[in-house]
């Protein structure tokens, strides 16, 4: 075959992966788009001119709130957010303003969390320090100093159903009668620096003026609800990654210098461990779930067992028991103090020890001890690249005090 048709026949071949990948991905959207149209005709947006559904839901206060508690407010706004969305984190801030701002002229905001946990993936937490449980919702809005009630609909979603938010964030505002006036987006950017419209403010500053709101119905852009019927994608996410084979790997100490430089070309982390370490046990889970979280974001985890050589089945059936699909080390002999040295030479205590490195090799946690779980991932959150939510990194930065 002549150099022109080698490279003509590799040009046909690319050509048909490009066509055949475009195709796939076409399929999944479609495919996508097609559940998120289902679901917004099981559940349709509460129309224009409605009056405000009842509710009586939990807070994050441990209190009942009912629809009638805010009777005396001149404006209501009851916006659909969530902890995990990415989307909705980058909104925090300017709902918290909006909230400061519009207190003393009659408006009252409340949250509510819409999403049945049962029917988010791993994948989908990969912008979050927790899910989306009441439990979650008290951790992350005493973090984010939240100034508003915050609900929890996460159980029946009956709430969600009756307003029928497609995204979070989702916004409705109701007048003094209690009938919607607004819904859609809070404004026209996730970006703050790039806001031109503010939709939300503009149909507030008309109601408590008494006029009409010129635009009652905007677009909204986030992440999709998350029904509780939606389980599929959970279960087979589940089912893939048990399907993951557990291997164990020989750690010389050429093997964890090497680790140590971080050749993955990703943010790693590292646990060591041991099965007859206590807390190494105990956080090993909460170790897992957190790769399972972040792995779609070029994040790897490996452990490292400091057990004996001649420990390796009982550490073999501890990986397994716990289905760690990661790459598994063991230490290739009992002189504990070399390998610790070939690592980090100011590694100088015993185990569990975990280390987060960025791509380049830098630190960017690391824990002699037991890890604090909420301050590790709040670390790596702060240094994965944004992917498609631009400021995501700089969010988490500025909420744990680091410079971005």
């Amino acid at each position: 075959m002549n150099t022109r048709r080698r490279v003509s026949v590799g040009l046909s071949l690319c050509l048909l992966s490009s066509v055949a990948l475009l195709a796939q991905q076409s399929k999944a959207k479609s495919a996508y788009q097609q559940e998120m149209e289902k679901q917004w005709k099981l559940h349709p947006t509460l129309a224009v001119g409605a009056a405000a559904p009842d509710f009586n839901l939990k807070g994050i206060d441990g209190k009942q709130h009912k629809l009638s508690e805010y009777r005396s407010a001149k404006a209501l706004a009851v916006m659909f957010i969530c902890n995990h969305c990415p989307a909705s984190q980058l909104y925090e801030d300017r709902i918290k303003k909006m909230a400061d701002d519009y207190r003393a002229k009659g408006v009252q905001f409340l949250a509510i969390q819409p999403n049945a946990v049962s029917a988010i993936t791993q994948h989908e937490l990969n912008y979050t320090d927790v899910d989306d449980s009441l439990d979650s919702m008290v951790i992350h809005a005493k973090f984010k100093n939240f100034n508003f009630p915050y609900l929890y609909d996460g159980d029946t979603q009956q709430v969600a159903h009756l307003y029928g938010p497609k995204n979070t964030p989702h916004i409705f505002v109701f007048d003094q009668e209690r009938k919607l006036r607004y819904e859609g987006r809070i404004d026209d950017s996730m970006r703050a620096d790039h806001v031109r419209i503010n939709d939300a403010r503009d149909a507030l500053d008309a109601l408590v003026a008494n006029r009409p709101v010129e635009f009652p119905q905007r677009p909204v852009f986030g992440c999709s609800i998350k029904w509780k019927s939606q389980t599929e994608s959970k279960q087979k996410e589940s089912k893939d990654w048990l399907a993951q084979p557990v291997n164990l790997e020989v750690a010389t100490a050429d093997v964890l210098k090497k680790l140590r430089t971080n050749p993955t070309g990703k943010t790693l982390m590292i646990n060591f461990w041991a099965t007859w370490c206590g807390p190494c046990v105990e956080e090993f889970d909460d170790l897992l779930q957190t790769y399972l979280w972040y792995r779609s974001r070029d994040f790897e985890l490996v452990t490292v067992s400091t057990d004996a050589p001649e420990a390796k089945a009982t550490v073999q059936k501890f990986l397994e028991q716990h289905h760690s699909g990661v790459r598994n080390l063991q230490f290739a002999s009992d002189d504990v103090y070399a390998l610790q040295e070939a690592f980090d030479k100011k590694w100088d205590s015993g185990v569990p020890f975990t280390i987060v490195l960025a791509p380049d090799g830098k630190v960017i946690y690391q824990e002699m001890g037991e890890i604090r779980l909420l301050e590790l991932r709040r670390a790596i959150l702060a240094h994965l690249p944004d992917g498609g939510y631009i400021g995501n990194a700089a969010y988490w930065a500025k909420s744990i005090g680091m410079t971005k």
